[in-house]
Order: C-alpha cells, then structure tokens, then sequence
C-alpha cells in the first residue's frame, strides 16, 4: 500500500479501522451496492466512496480496482 494510505490508516481509531476494511473489500469485490459512490468530476474511471468523515478515492479499470487516497473529510479534502 502506498504510504500516504498507510499514514492515513494509523490515524484512525480502530473501530474506523474496521468499518474501512469493510468498505475497501467491498470495492475490491465490485459490490458498491448500499455505498455512497459518486464519479469524480473530469474522470471517467476515478470514483469516491464517503462513510461518515472517511473518503475513500479509487480508480476502477477493467479488471481491477486501485485505491488512490483514504482521507478524512475536511476542507481541503479534494483540493
């Protein structure tokens, strides 16, 4: 995992730990069912996941899907 995920996943608490390895299984599954997924704009493959504070950024490609940034919300979440 690149180290700005890893960064971001040492700061969370372990109850928001647990919740995201849900949701990132989930992506890598292909099941975006009951997630909030929205499509970035300007993007044709890169989407967003949001959970409470947590903003999960992807790129879903054919066979695979990668996982750009894990980030909590704030104002300079996307800037």
């Amino acid at each position: 995992m690149p180290d700005k995920i890893e960064k971001a996943l040492r700061k969370l608490s372990d109850k928001e730990r647990l919740r995201l390895r849900e949701i990132l299984v989930a992506i890598k599954a292909g099941h975006l069912d009951g997630l909030d997924v929205v499509k970035l704009k300007g993007y044709d493959d890169i989407y967003r996941v949001r959970k409470r504070d947590i903003r999960i950024i992807f790129r879903r490609m054919k066979n695979r899907t990668i996982i750009l940034t894990i980030e909590r919300r704030s104002d300079t979440t996307y800037n």
